[in-house]
């Protein structure tokens, strides 16, 4: 059994108003992308690496694989205009080996979310082993509410989860599910809609970590910072 990892690093930081790609800043003096390269180079779990990146990137994207002391096989591939395309491109990079048997789990990250520790990776491969797909996600802290004719009703807080990455899924129907959707034009908000939307795969929800924010706007860079702090080596020093 061989598991691939994905790691999307591929935007731009124009929602966070800067000039460069937001993955390659600091934090606490390391790249951002550098966290989950490292926690992914850790684990056991992962066999392979892919690293979808914009070209103009290629330099920095180089440098830190060959920075990455656990030294997973790591591939380098250029991504597409949006993600559901960067996506599409690791798997085709990997597509050979998925359908050959040889790779049979494939795990999709957004490099923009530096704090996926070993823990939730390893937890997630798992169930996605076991069950076929498996996203991390948590309840959300505040209400939330959707409009209907103008008016506001409560959503039922018990049922709803703030979805996060990684996620996994058996290789071969994931591949699948992504050549039809290429065929289809269609652009999922992230690896779980496409597969749920052109796959038979069941898709297990796995407890999250709100710590593991997405860094999106230039406020979201200040609160890594502070929760570097508590970061060593792809787990939190205050989980023991």
């Amino acid at each position: 059994m061989t598991t691939a990892a994905i790691l999307l690093a591929g935007g731009s930081g124009s929602r966070a108003r800067i000039d460069i790609n937001k993955v390659y800043l600091p934090i606490r003096g390391r790249p951002m992308l550098a966290y989950s390269l490292d926690t992914m180079g850790r684990s056991d779990a992962v066999d392979v690496i892919v690293l979808v990146i914009r070209e103009v990137d290629r330099e920095q994207a180089e440098l830190l694989v060959q920075q990455n002391e656990a030294g997973t096989p790591t591939m380098i591939v250029e991504g597409g205009p949006t993600r559901q395309a960067s996506e599409y491109e690791g798997l085709a990079a990997l597509a050979d080996r998925i359908e050959s048997g040889e790779i049979d789990c494939v795990v999709i990250h957004d490099g923009a979310r530096p704090f996926m520790s070993t823990k939730l990776l390893e937890l997630v491969i798992a169930r996605a082993r076991r069950d076929g797909g498996a996203i991390p996600g948590y309840v959300p802290e505040e209400p939330l509410y959707q409009t209907k004719d103008g008016i506001i009703v409560s959503l039922a807080e018990g049922d709803l989860r703030k979805v996060q990455t990684p996620q996994g899924f058996h290789a071969l129907p994931l591949l699948h599910a992504y050549r039809r959707a290429e065929r289809a034009g269609f652009e999922g908000v992230d690896t779980a809609e496409t597969v749920e939307r052109f796959s038979d795969l069941p898709i297990r929800y796995v407890p999250g970590d709100p710590r593991n924010i997405k860094v999106t706007f230039v406020e979201d860079i200040f609160v890594a910072e502070d929760l570097a702090y508590d970061w060593h080596g792809g787990s939190w020093n205050t989980d023991g």
